[in-house]
């Protein structure tokens, strides 16, 4: 377990600064580089956004992102190895292999149910309330309801000044 959560620290800077991981798995990620078939071990990450695989070298790191609304379709297996994985994002097939732990099916069930979903970003609908209620104070300001000063006061707590 301290492989895994070393890796983990130093991944983390490369994650936003509200990315949030969910779960973390170690194993052996299947690809190509350069037209030759590669197996390379390092974590798979899921975060609320993203499922990131990221490897320690010798002399730097490798990082791959995979955004959860790009996973269209997603297997599991389990082998004498191991359990293994392999989804589909963005058309492109992602595998890994030999996965060993007890949080792989924390893992799996995670990754299902948050992919092909849109991540909504809470930024218009605040956007929107906010003119909303800016325009509502402007109402009652200009009705005699409220003062400027008030009227004042409450803009900037609405825009967070």
């Amino acid at each position: 377990m301290a492989k895994i959560d070393k890796l983990l620290t130093k991944a983390q800077e490369y994650l936003d600064p509200n990315e949030e991981v969910q779960e973390c798995v170690l194993g052996a990620y299947e690809t190509e580089i350069l037209g030759n078939d590669s197996v390379r071990n390092g974590i798979f990450i899921a975060t609320d956004k993203r499922v990131v695989f990221y490897a320690k070298k010798l002399t730097g790191y490798e990082l791959e992102s995979f955004p959860l609304e790009n996973i269209s379709s997603f297997e599991s297996g389990k082998g004498m190895l191991g359990h293994k994985i392999s989804f589909f994002a963005s058309g492109n097939k992602v595998k890994m292999k030999w996965i060993q732990g007890e949080n792989v099916q924390d893992f799996i069930s995670y990754v299902r149910d948050n992919m092909g979903k849109r991540q909504s970003s809470s930024a218009p609908s605040e956007s929107s309330n906010s003119v909303d209620e800016l325009r509502q104070l402007a109402e009652l300001r200009d009705a005699g309801i409220i003062t400027e000063e008030e009227f004042t006061q409450k803009k900037k707590q609405v825009l967070g000044i």
